[in-house]
């Protein structure tokens, strides 16, 4: 990843010798919302000062978390002891730079842009299986706590090491460096190589860009149960297309290469081998890789269960699940997935019972998403979680008792705390916490302490500690600032097909008086807005507050409301996917008065931002107004494992990629929507280039439209004064327009 620039911001009108636009004078009141806005900015949106990475000791003793300053993206290790209450601080990242800088590698760049991880100092730690040990990266070095004594261990690695993890005894680290895998024993603090050979186009134990990207997969290496050998990836992108990021503001920097596959194009060529502590010999993974190329998931559970592994066609519409033998590289099929449309991964899965009876399963064949308890040898035994419970993600499964706990719910606008056991059903957790909100829960090792993130409408989030049968024991401390309002939003369904939708009014609203209409988009699969959420609302408020009503919607294509509504979007994505946001805010104006449906735009990033300005393109008698950023234009500029899972492969499903280009809408000889391109010049997700396409094909097309380039920016605006910018110039594209 290359460095983020200090980001000059540029606006651009691509309508030829257009007359320079003054910006619109600005109100006290709009002077006020602007301290909001730069206090967003500098809070991270108010997350800044919360535990986050928190993490229960194997003892149940302590719980570890970390947490930046109020205003800061810099985090510290804090321990919060279960007995007392109290928490104390445990290491700070200045007390390991000792006045040095924090530097990152552009790989640690790009992997943490691929995490959309925007913290520095202490972003990761790992605590070692028997709890003695603390793990901690920190500006590309490796440092070993003591729990008991405090005592803090610099480990003698070369520099730049990247995805760092204990061994399963704690008494080694294996990590990446050049390419290569190597391992340094803690007590000897020596350095050994294992793999050989590793370049930037044939990597060692590096998960490959659509791992990181679309598969959850952040990692290209798994330790052995008994710490005596590693199953690694060689990832091979000598083949894959290589796309070139330039810095636009020092062109003399030259540029940077990425290897990128764009759908129907080239992938790396993933293998996976299993080698010895010293990396002798590699004895490579056999499976049908020319009909399973995407190794998707790789797990090595202790116990009895075997080294397994997880392949998918190309297409993603089926997937074998395969035991490994270490020895001889051979394997044998558990089981096989097949779905006409496409299979959705959970990275949780499988989860294999540490008496390798059997291993716990996601699928869903049955309509909506269910986790099933398998036998050894793949044959089902009984299913724990039906669709209509609503899972979502794994809190933990107990080993000890066999209780499963799971984060979700039937109402995908809000999330729970689940717990089934052994025999029984599914049953919400007794949290204290009101139904009404968003929960996020797990529980440790054994099964004696939870963990619960829980936010509303009304409330940021906290994390509490709680007993196994809900007692509470405390509350991790917060130093974060809190917003200035609690939001004015209102969460319902509208229309027949019962879109979920909130809508945020302005503070001083008025009932009966039309305001023109933002509609925040996202619109695609993955991904829903409509949530029980202060966080999810304030920028929506500070928008409703200058004189509009924000509403979000979720329409076909998006997830949590069963196999057969996310799939709608299959070979299509401009057609359900605008047409359910037209439906919704059609409905809501018949039930909304103050609706004005003659005054509507909308706005949305990345998948959003393509939504927004297809809406633009396609319903401007609809969407008056659009702010697109980071829009993908040309769907075969995207990525491989991604695009093709729900457009097909190109050669095979051409039609597809013409009806969801944004370039078909653009020529079209129909007017358009008032449109504002936003996008980062370094994007290296969602490239520059596609905007630059769209804005080209507008121009030539006649069509007035405003672009505006963040220099330096990615696919995430870290940057407080660019975001406090672009939110201005934002709003005052809807003010004029509407």
């Amino acid at each position: 990843m290359r460095q983020v620039l200090t980001a000059a911001l540029l606006f651009v009108s691509t309508a030829a010798f257009a007359q320079e636009q003054k910006p619109l004078p600005m109100s006290p009141s709009e002077r006020k919302q602007d301290t909001f806005l730069r206090q967003l900015s500098e809070t991270r949106n108010f997350s800044s000062g919360r535990p986050v990475g928190v993490r229960i000791t194997p003892d149940e003793k302590q719980v570890l978390f970390l947490r930046t300053q109020p205003t800061s993206n810099v985090q510290t290790l804090y321990a919060f002891d279960v007995a007392t209450g109290q928490t104390q601080e445990v290491l700070t990242p200045e007390a390991l730079l000792k006045g040095s800088e924090e530097t990152l590698t552009p790989e640690e760049k790009a992997r943490r842009e691929r995490m959309r991880v925007s913290a520095r100092g202490f972003t990761n730690y790992q605590i070692s299986e028997d709890g003695s040990r603390l793990l901690v990266p920190l500006s590309g070095r490796l440092y070993v706590v003591e729990r008991a004594s405090g005592k803090v261990t610099e480990l003698k690695t070369g520099p730049g090491t990247l995805d760092p993890r204990f061994s399963p005894d704690g008494k080694q680290v294996a990590y990446i460096r050049d390419n290569d895998l190597y391992r340094i024993d803690v007590a000897a603090n020596k350095e050994q190589r294992v793999t050989k050979g590793g370049t930037p186009t044939k990597t060692h134990g590096v998960a490959e860009f659509v791992a990181q990207e679309e598969m959850g997969r952040f990692s290209g290496y798994w330790w052995s149960p008994d710490a005596k050998s590693f199953a690694y990836t060689e990832a091979d992108t000598s083949e894959v297309e290589k796309l070139t990021i330039v810095d636009v503001m020092h062109p003399e920097r030259g540029g940077e290469d990425f290897a990128y596959p764009r759908p129907g194009k080239n992938n790396a060529k993933v293998r996976l081998g299993v080698t010895s502590l010293t990396g002798a010999k590699t004895t490579w993974v056999q499976w049908d890789a020319a009909k399973y190329p995407y190794l998707a998931t790789v797990v090595w559970p202790k116990g009895g269960g075997p080294l397994t592994i997880l392949v998918q066609n190309r297409a993603q519409t089926e997937q074998q699940l395969l035991a490994v033998d270490p020895a001889t590289g051979k394997t044998r099929e558990l089981l096989v997935e097949k779905d006409p449309a496409w299979l959705n991964l959970e990275q949780d899965f499988p989860l294999w019972k540490e008496d390798g009876s059997g291993f716990l399963w996601y699928t869903e064949r049955n309509g909506g998403p269910e986790v099933e308890l398998r036998k050894a040898d793949g044959s089902l035994e009984r299913t724990l979680v039906k669709p209509d419970a609503g899972f979502r993600s794994l809190g933990r499964y107990v080993q000890k008792d066999g209780t499963l706990y799971f984060n979700g719910g039937p109402n995908p606008t809000q999330s729970a705390l689940w717990r089934v056991k052994p025999g029984g059903a599914p049953e919400r957790v007794a949290t204290g916490n009101p139904a009404e909100g968003i929960e996020g829960g797990s529980a440790s090792k054994d099964g004696g302490l939870l963990l619960v993130n829980a936010s509303s409408l009304k409330s940021m989030s906290l994390t509490q500690v709680l007993r196994a049968d809900g007692t509470k024991l405390g509350v991790l401390p917060e130093v974060a600032q809190e917003p200035p309002f609690v939001p004015n939003v209102e969460v319902r369904q509208v229309g027949p097909k019962g879109f979920w939708a909130s809508i945020t009014r302005p503070r001083d609203f008025k009932p009966g008086k039309k305001l023109p209409v933002i509609v925040e988009v996202y619109g695609g699969p993955t991904t829903t807005v409509v949530h029980h959420s202060m966080a999810a609302h304030l920028m929506a408020q500070w928008m409703a507050d200058q004189g509009f009503l924000v509403v979000k919607f979720d329409g076909r294509g998006t997830p949590l409301r069963g196999t057969a509504w996310e799939r709608e979007v299959k070979y299509d994505f401009a057609t359900v996917t605008l047409d359910d946001q037209v439906a919704a805010i059609q409905e809501l104006a018949k039930v909304v008065p103050e609706v004005d449906i003659n005054r509507v735009g909308i706005e949305g990033w990345s998948f959003g931002g393509y939504m927004a300005a297809l809406a633009a393109l396609k319903r401007p008698d609809v969407f008056k107004a659009a702010v697109a950023g980071a829009p993908v234009v040309d769907w075969l500029d995207y990525d491989t494992h991604y695009t093709e899972r729900y457009l097909g492969v190109p050669q095979e499903h051409p039609e597809a990629y013409e009806v969801s280009s944004l370039l078909t809408y653009a020529k079209k000889a129909a007017p358009i929507g008032k449109l504002l391109l936003i996008h980062g010049t370094a994007d290296d997700n969602v490239y520059f280039f596609h905007t630059l396409k769209l804005s080209d094909a507008l121009f030539r097309a006649g069509k007035p439209h405003d672009l505006l380039p963040l220099s330096g920016l990615t696919h995430m605006v870290p940057d407080p004064l660019v975001k406090e910018r672009q939110w201005e110039r934002v709003m005052e594209h809807f003010k004029k327009n509407l």
